[in-house]
């Protein structure tokens, strides 16, 4: 069992900037994909970005350029650095794991991230 921890949500205005952090409680961390998604009112849930064990990145095209993201296999975290947000990146964002061996998949609580003049 993979305990996610995800933080650093909030209120930003458009253009603004914030960083979420999800902590893991495995000491194999570096055998999980770990991605971010999101879930806005009324809206399936969906993939935002991810990175491999490796630390190869993929986005989606809604947040490319803008949204990145990077892991540390020390310190069993991901973190998602947002920059230029739009009223449309509001959600609430999931960190998501998937073991690269077994498939099994665990999910953050989830932090609210609103952007708003």
């Amino acid at each position: 069992q993979v305990q996610l921890v995800d933080s650093g949500g909030g209120l930003v205005q458009p253009g603004g900037s914030l960083r979420l952090s999800c902590a893991a409680s495995t000491s194999m961390f570096a055998f999980y994909t770990m991605g971010w998604y999101r879930q806005a009112p009324g809206k399936q849930r969906e993939l935002v970005g991810s990175i491999t064990s490796g630390g190869s990145p993929s986005y989606d095209d809604s947040v490319k350029g803008r949204f990145t993201i990077s892991r540390d296999n020390v310190k069993n975290t991901v973190d998602l650095q947002m920059n230029s947000l739009k009223p449309e990146d509001t959600a609430v964002y999931y960190c998501h794991a998937e073991n690269i061996l077994s498939r099994r998949e665990f999910w953050g609580q989830g932090t609210q991230v609103t952007v708003s003049s």
